[in-house]
């Protein structure tokens, strides 16, 4: 069955909405990337519009950013410490946009949305 980012089908107290149309291909989703530590992989998606889309399914480098020396440096993914988007995530080892990963510079917050992007960047915490 098709992902849908339509209007939830139950109101906030349980009473489910009359349905005025059915759904619409624009308000199609996808299954999330899910972006790993490992070998890296790309996958190329269409999207909307006839354009492409990069998915980073997964990666063992990332691009960190060091604001004491306003240089950028390629480090070494150890593992994934903190993720805000889902405590699951943590022990699975996905990586998300604003998780905290160890590397070997120290822990990096991630910036980008690797999902959606194909790329890894993040800022040097400590």
């Amino acid at each position: 069955m098709a992902k849908s980012q339509a209007r939830s089908v139950r109101k906030v107290s349980g009473k489910i909405y009359r349905a005025y149309r059915k759904k619409k291909k624009y308000e199609l989703g996808r299954e999330p990337a899910f972006t790993s530590i490992g070998e890296k992989k790309l996958r190329d998606t269409r999207i909307r519009g006839g354009n492409q889309k990069l998915k980073l399914l997964s990666i063992d480098k990332i691009n960190v950013y060091d604001s004491k020396s306003g240089t950028f440096k390629q480090a070494k993914i150890k593992t994934v410490i903190e993720n805000q988007a889902n405590r699951h995530f943590i022990r699975r080892n996905i990586i998300t946009k604003g998780c905290i990963l160890d590397t070997e510079l120290g822990k990096v917050k991630v910036t980008s949305r690797p999902g959606q992007e194909g790329i890894l960047n993040g800022i040097l915490v400590a």
